[in-house]
């Protein structure tokens, strides 16, 4: 039975209930409901309801229909299949069946008649739209026809060198390192968001494209069409929601390591800063500050006035402290049986209650609680705030199992194979609300290690987590941190030089720590952070002292020559200040992303359609990292439709070729768009620079 209203198309049958609705300009939400049940519940967070103008919605006889909406419309056919269309009827992405055509018998004038059609007239009995009973909730299955010369952009956060996604399998789940956010923009002129917060994957195949969800009971997307993939960004941002501004004092460089273990550390490493005149935007200090997990204080012995610490950093030194905050409570906390006895933790299904187990045996907090988050901010606020604290670290935010048995754990929201992306977004939400409460005038700027949709609007800058110290991880990061700008989160951040290893004293891996560090100054956030080696030993036994620290992590601990560079890259960064600004106010106001894959900024261009490894930051500058040991030179793709200049030669080139470009030690290609509105003889001058 079809149905249709000014906006919608409804389509009831005995096991489903499918709504086609039109939801903001030019854009289509998809709903479909298990045995008619509709019902919104916690774990299907709402999309934001957006004005729609000029909407068409018509029947096509007795079982098909036809909604347009600007630029995209969508036909329901008579096999129960929708076929979405771009403004010139071009096919956009169409639902997959193979099922034989079946006769109608529901009294309207084609009963008892077989439709004929020769498209997939099949036997294998595939649906669209598939709920296969899985105990008391259903493995979910939604498939499409695949077009094999699509390409795919966005998704998140995978460890993985592809920029283009088709043809890859996507697990649709946090892990450390794993960012989980399924919007993606289509070459073929749409943006596709797959808007259910559950475990499962998304295979996007040569003969197929599917999204199976583990356990739910519904199928919920969003499509858009545009001419250009910025215009699908602002449609698609307007929907999920924009960061707000960044700090324009947060654009420096990002100091921590491997825990500063007392304040007397973090001030003596403020103090050589400034000796060297240099004001790093932030210092972070890292874990285990606490006397137990869960606690969410400094341990008094090692940080005896953390007050007046961040007084000083604050006010003589000019920079802005950041602690970091984990998820996890220790059974042996003071407050333990607090959370315990108030449900506010994690439960698990089977086994013993512990989810991870790092300096002790730890269970997560619920962030989907409510009252959880509130119980925690209350921390938060009496032991940091009040203390000066304006910046937190939320690390392990996937939340980090120990063990990834998704199925075996469940939240105050649902199952966490129902709902289990949306942890870190309840995490971030707790720190925005509790922010904006304490000061609503201040934009909240969060380091956090996992995202979904609409993370961004929480204030989330998203780092790529705990990966490791070689070219192989850096090559990753290029392209994984422009696919998480495509899917909305424009702030976004690695660990200089990787995370796991690294020695200082290393010939190599001062080689990869300058490529990494050059490449960060062109990115959002430029942040030096690693756990080096070799590790120290403990300060004690117990509290804040049992843990370990790494070795030096500060522009000086890697040889004066080294030192230089960096310093060399700082003045770049410095000069780049005022562009990132501009950028920074662009993703407020669109939701634009800082780094840009090539067609983007050129879409017209259809061989930037394939270059990776290579972007824009924003629209003026192109940057192509080095990101292999030991290379010198890099061939570099000029798009069409402008002039390029090279600021190391001043040599200028015609869009639409490819340009050898050598690349010493202390230098990294970059390109700067000739017509740009943008005054850029300062980093001309810094990227010149010579030092001994």
């Amino acid at each position: 039975m079809i149905d249709i209203s000014k906006t919608s198309i409804t389509l009831r049958l005995n096991d489903e209930l499918l709504v086609v609705e039109a939801w903001g300009d030019n854009s289509i939400r998809v709903r479909d409901y298990v045995d008619q049940n509709m019902n919104d519940e916690f774990y299907h967070p709402d999309l934001k309801q957006l004005d729609t103008k000029g909407v068409d919605v018509r029947k096509i006889g007795s079982d098909a229909a036809e909604l347009i909406n600007g630029k995209i419309s969508v036909q329901l056919d008579h096999r129960n299949r929708l076929t979405f269309y771009d403004k010139h009827k071009k096919v956009l992405l169409k639902e997959y069946v193979r099922q034989r055509a079946v006769k109608h018998d529901d009294g309207s004038e084609d009963a008892g008649k077989v439709q004929i059609t020769n498209d997939f007239n099949s036997t294998l009995k595939l649906k669209p739209r598939e709920f296969h009973p899985k105990g008391s909730s259903f493995q979910v299955i939604q498939r499409f026809e695949s077009n094999v010369s699509e390409k795919i952009f966005g998704m998140g956060q995978y460890q993985q060198p592809f920029l283009n996604q088709k043809f890859n399998v996507l697990e649709l789940a946090q892990r450390n390192s794993q960012i989980s956010i399924p919007f993606y923009i289509s070459s073929l002129g749409y943006g596709f968001l797959w808007n259910n917060p559950g475990i499962g994957k998304v295979e996007f195949a040569k003969n197929v494209t599917q999204w199976t969800m583990n356990s739910s009971d519904r199928i919920d997307y969003w499509i858009t069409a545009g001419d250009s993939p910025k215009e699908i960004t602002q449609r698609y941002t307007e929907l999920v929601g924009r960061p707000p501004e960044m700090p324009p004092q947060l654009l420096g460089l990002w100091q921590s390591k491997l825990r500063y273990r007392t304040q007397d550390e973090v001030l003596e490493v403020a103090n050589k800063y400034k000796e060297k005149g240099i004001t790093p935007s932030v210092i972070a200090i890292d874990y285990f500050h606490w006397p137990a997990q869960g606690e969410y204080c400094f341990d008094k012995n090692y940080w005896p006035n953390p007050k007046q610490m961040i007084s000083t950093l604050k006010k003589k030194y000019h920079i802005q402290p950041m602690v970091s905050v984990w998820p996890t409570v220790q059974n042996d906390a003071r407050n333990y049986n607090t959370y315990f006895e108030k449900g506010y933790l994690v439960k698990i299904n089977r086994g013993i209650s512990m989810t991870m187990q790092i300096q002790g045996n730890t269970v997560f907090v619920d962030m989907t609680n409510p009252k959880a988050r509130k119980y925690v901010w209350s921390l938060l606020q009496n032991n940091y705030a009040k203390n000066g604290i304006d910046y937190y670290w939320l690390d392990v935010a996937e939340p980090g199992y120990s063990v990834y048995d998704f199925d075996n754990y469940r939240y105050y929201g649902g199952t966490v194979e129902e709902i289990g992306n949306l942890y870190p977004n309840e995490y971030l939400r707790m720190v925005y609300e509790g922010r904006k409460q304490l000061d609503s005038s201040n934009p909240v700027v969060t380091l956090v290690r996992g995202a979904w949709i609409g993370a961004q609007k929480y204030g989330a800058l998203v780092w790529s987590g705990d990966i490791d110290s070689s070219f192989r991880a850096l090559r990753n990061q290029v392209n994984t941190g422009l696919n998480v700008g495509i899917a909305g989160i424009p702030w976004w951040t690695t660990d200089i030089g990787g995370f796991h290893g690294g020695v200082p004293t290393d010939k190599n891996f001062r080689e990869l720590l300058l490529r990494w560090f050059e490449y960060a100054t062109f990115s959002p956030i430029l942040r030096l952070h690693g756990d080096r080696q070799p590790h120290s030993k403990p300060l004690s036994h117990k509290g804040g002292g049992s843990m370990v620290t790494g070795a030096p992590n500060e522009i000086w601990s890697y040889g004066k020559t080294v030192e230089n560079i960096l310093i060399k890259f700082l003045h770049v960064r410095e000069s780049l200040r005022p562009y990132l600004e501009r950028l920074m106010n662009e993703a407020h106001l669109y939701g634009f992303p800082i780094m840009r894959p090539l067609f983007y900024e050129f879409p017209k261009d259809s061989k930037s359609w394939s270059v990776d490894n290579t972007y824009m930051l924003g629209s003026d500058v192109l940057v192509a990292p080095i990101i292999y040991q030991g290379q010198t030179s890099r061939n570099v793709y000029l798009p069409k439709g402008t002039t390029w200049l090279n600021p190391y030669t001043h040599e200028t080139f015609n869009g639409g070729i490819n340009v050898d470009v050598k690349a010493n030690i202390d230098q990294i290609p970059v390109f700067i768009k000739s017509n740009s509105s943008f005054d850029f003889s300062q980093l001309e001058t810094a990227l010149t620079e010579k030092r001994k």
